[in-house]
């Protein structure tokens, strides 16, 4: 017998369904009556993805589309292409999507899609056929104004361009507006690459002010130096801030004084990960939560923060870049240490903020500089995070807590007042 979506006790999905109980006793007993529309996705797609790969053999992929949550408006969420992509990882990022796109309050519901894939394995012509074919599989259930999708993990601007090519000549006219993500002469912002980092940057900053840590000459460990990992420690460095400790999927490196993040951002690009940097020295990948650090940005993926690791961890602050890297039971240790951490939903919120500038520029034929950008961006994660610290502050919660309180209360009024059909 297969399990139910509120059955499941295992991975990302079930670390979801313990931040949705943990919020709900501090909701009104009118909006808890709809709390369950959180804990089951309103549509999931499972396609097969065959392509002809290029020795003449086919081979078939599996790929996912989950729609979490459209209440408060079209879907909108990431394309992940990963060996380790399955369905229960796929839900539980489109309900974070759900929270994160109601905490900066966005028009947006959550979304999420997935091909389980390596895509390093693949050449330059398989991934475009693998991209081509799985947006054909899943083009009945996306578009502008009902789900658009994004780049993710494996994924960049330039399948961002081709799924929307692909989507334009099976409606026969163009429409940008399907996907976010693209490069800018298809239609994408400018700041789009960038933003998911810079929203990292920004928060952290707010938090910082707030519990009085100074950012110059404060210590940053940074795991994952992919494009958020990646803009975040430039722009803490940028900050005056010292970078001591990088680790990603290659290994980890240290350096007490501080890494030139511009020079091992050269290293990176020429060599594909951080060992080999010649200005730090190796530690085992497990020390690297034991380094003297102020601020943690886990940059990575889901699941890396747990009960041991959280009672180690030297920081002051955790600024989550990934999506969903602390376990529910990490954070309580997080909270008994007056550890603050300002979680997914707003921290690496801003890759989805910049997202929602690029649909809006595309629906209108009308772009902005990066400079407005950029504006509008520190503009929005700026007061959300100011909405957040209050809300923990009057509910004498955490971050977390708080977020999801806001979040909650946004999407559940929505599918209040927009009622259940038929009535």
């Amino acid at each position: 017998m297969s399990l139910s979506y509120t059955d499941q006790n295992n991975g990302a999905w079930q670390t979801y369904l313990t931040q949705i109980d943990r919020v709900a006793p501090y909701l009104d007993a009118d909006l808890s009556n709809f709390i369950n529309t959180l804990k089951r996705p309103k549509r999931t797609l499972i396609v097969d993805v065959p392509i002809v790969m290029d020795d003449g053999t086919i081979r078939h992929f599996e790929g996912y589309r989950v729609q979490h949550n459209l209440s408060r408006g079209p879907g909108k969420g990431g394309i992940r292409y990963h060996q380790d992509v399955e369905l229960n990882e796929v839900m539980a990022l489109s309900a974070w999507m759900t929270i994160k796109t109601a905490v900066l309050n966005l028009p947006f519901g959550g979304a999420k899609g997935g091909i389980r894939v390596n895509p390093k394995e693949l050449s330059l012509r398989e991934l475009e056929r693998l991209t081509r074919r799985f947006t054909s599989e899943i083009s009945s259930i996306i578009g502008p104004q009902i789900d658009i999708p994004a780049p993710d993990v494996g994924t960049n601007p330039n399948i961002m361009g081709w799924m929307m090519d692909t989507y334009s000549s099976i409606k026969g006219h163009t429409v940008t507006g399907v996907v976010t993500g693209k490069p800018v002469h298809l239609g994408g912002s400018l700041g789009r690459v960038r933003a998911t980092g810079r929203g990292v940057f920004v928060t952290g900053l707010e938090v910082a002010k707030k519990i009085q840590l100074p950012v110059a000459d404060s210590k940053v460990a940074v795991q994952g130096f992919g494009n958020v990992g990646n803009e975040a420690a430039y722009l803490f460095s940028h900050a005056q801030a010292k970078i001591v400790c990088v680790q990603d999927h290659t290994g980890t490196i240290f350096n007490p004084e501080g890494l030139s993040v511009k020079a091992l951002q050269k290293h990176v690009t020429e060599h594909g990960g951080v060992m080999g940097f010649a200005e730090a020295q190796v530690i085992a990948d497990e020390d690297f939560w034991d380094v003297d650090m102020d601020i943690l940005i886990p940059a990575a993926l889901e699941g890396q923060i747990t009960v041991e690791r959280a009672q180690r961890l030297k920081a002051k602050i955790v600024l989550e870049g990934a999506n969903g890297p602390t376990y529910p039971e990490a954070d309580d240790v997080f909270v008994s240490r007056n550890i603050v951490v300002v979680p997914d939903v707003i921290c690496n919120a801003g890759g989805v903020t910049v997202s929602y500038f690029e649909w809006v520029q595309d629906m209108a034929s009308y772009f902005w500089s990066e400079e407005e950008i950029n504006e509008r961006l520190d503009k929005l994660m700026i007061q959300a995070i100011a909405d957040v610290w209050n809300t923990a502050e009057n509910k004498a919660c955490s971050l977390r807590t708080a977020a999801y309180i806001l979040a909650c209360e946004r999407i559940l009024k929505a599918r209040k007042e927009r009622g259940i059909f038929p009535g």
